[in-house]
């Protein structure tokens, strides 16, 4: 789940592999050279490795059950310790591969993964054409080429509510402005009661709170004035965001062991109602999910996305939301990984969203039935939602490592602004990037 981004390890996989070329660009891609199997035909002896992170490693678990009974194919998940893209990235840099991987499918990371060197184009994959139409190329691609699948609906940033605290304290509407959001939480606290709740000690949440407020100014082309050089994390729109973030953590809107607190603090702060609000995106609903069931989660919790001049998500797909292929060197391999993702989003499909009990994205395949209401909310937001800096930057720079930095009180407003910007600009030179 952690935004993370090492300024070694990504120059190294760039440089590495595409010299003084451009690693976004696909001109050595052989797309032709793309088969696709039978879902269902036998592979037997054939081992493959999935490699995932601590909050997806328990989701192929119905896929690879199904997979393995229907091919005799052997599926082995390896969980690679947080922060996860760091540790893929490393080992990728050293030249051990696995078969399959959980990562986020932004042209960021895939450029920072180098797919053009190290993972398989997914053309002409099967069930592109059973995906919802909004949802088939929002994310994914490099270039031209598609790398990465989405398999969960992509995240986005916005807020979770406890409804009970809402209704306790007279709150009958949700926000429909960022300010707005703000006025709310200052009557809350006015009543004794915890606004918001953020997870310092993790880190990697810290940055929404900068993300949404940046949504309308992303949707009128900062991401792309940031990665031309013409504007800067240093400059009014992003500083700003900053410094009113932490403006709001003096004020105290937030909880008072901010510094120390964790991510499943905040899920059980949320869920006992010890908290009104919190600033998440889905991966955060599957915590409530293991600590609740469907009937609790639509009682007590609610969604509404948010943005300096509305109800505007902003999307953020992330490691748990895609799959990835890597070119192995071992075509027989190859095709079985891809075979799996073909049985995955095919054969497979309804079981695993009726296992993780999450939103369908193909139209032919209905959502389950006990899919909580928060989700489809959330999922709802996807279509109208702005790209995040993960989504729309050339670089994935780390904002949140300089956020949690702040709150602990070694860095100010300036200094994150700062060194983001320095991050970024090393990033984006490294991928070739005009202007750096």
């Amino acid at each position: 789940m952690k935004r993370w981004i090492s300024v070694a390890v990504t120059a190294a996989l760039l440089t590495a592999a595409a010299g003084c070329s451009d690693p976004g660009s696909d001109a050595s891609t052989d797309n032709s050279a793309v088969t696709w199997t039978d879902p269902t035909a036998k592979l037997d002896g054939v081992k493959l490795t999935i490699w995932a992170a601590q909050n997806s490693n328990t989701m192929p678990q119905k896929v690879i059950e199904g997979f393995q009974k229907a091919t005799g194919a052997t599926v082995q998940v390896v969980t690679i310790p947080d922060p996860y893209e760091q540790g893929v990235q490393t080992k990728v840099a050293t030249g051990d591969k696995p078969d399959l991987a959980f990562w986020q499918p932004t042209a960021s990371m895939l450029t920072a993964i180098n797919a053009k060197t190290n993972l398989q184009p997914l053309t002409g994959a099967p069930w592109l054409d059973k995906m919802d139409p909004k949802l088939k190329d929002i994310t994914g691609l490099l270039g031209d080429t598609r790398y990465a699948t989405l398999i969960t609906s992509p995240a986005v940033e916005g807020v979770y509510y406890n409804k009970d605290v809402f209704a306790a304290n007279g709150v009958t509407a949700t926000p429909t402005s960022f300010d707005d959001m703000i006025t709310l939480a200052r009557q809350l606290k006015g009543k004794g009661v915890t606004p918001f709740y953020e997870m310092g000690a993790d880190r990697w949440a810290t940055q929404w709170w900068v993300q949404v407020q940046l949504a309308d100014a992303a949707k009128a082309g900062l991401w792309e004035r940031i990665n031309a050089g013409q504007e800067k994390f240093t400059d009014p729109t992003v500083l700003g965001a900053i410094t009113k973030y932490q403006a709001l953590i003096k004020e105290g809107l937030f909880n008072a062991d901010i510094k120390t607190a964790k991510f499943e603090d905040q899920g059980a702060a949320l869920l006992d109602g010890k908290t009104a609000m919190v600033m998440q995106v889905n991966s955060f609903f599957g915590q409530l999910q293991a600590k609740a069931d469907t009937a609790t989660l639509n009682k007590k919790i609610g969604f509404f996305p948010i943005s300096p001049s509305g109800n505007v998500g902003t999307f953020i797909p992330d490691q748990s939301n895609a799959l990835v292929a890597f070119k192995t060197g071992d075509a027989k391999r190859e095709a079985a990984a891809r075979q799996l993702l073909a049985y995955w989003m095919g054969p497979g499909y309804q079981d695993f969203i009726a296992d993780r009990n999450t939103v369908s994205l193909e139209t032919g395949v209905a959502n389950p039935a006990g899919v909580p209401q928060a989700l489809l909310d959330v999922h709802a937001a996807v279509g109208g939602s702005v790209g995040s800096m993960q989504a729309l930057a050339v670089a994935n720079p780390d904002l949140y490592l300089n956020l949690a930095d702040m709150i602990s009180g070694t860095m100010d407003p300036t200094q994150v602004a700062k060194a983001t910007q320095d991050q970024f600009a090393q990033l984006a030179k490294a991928a070739g990037a005009a202007g750096f």
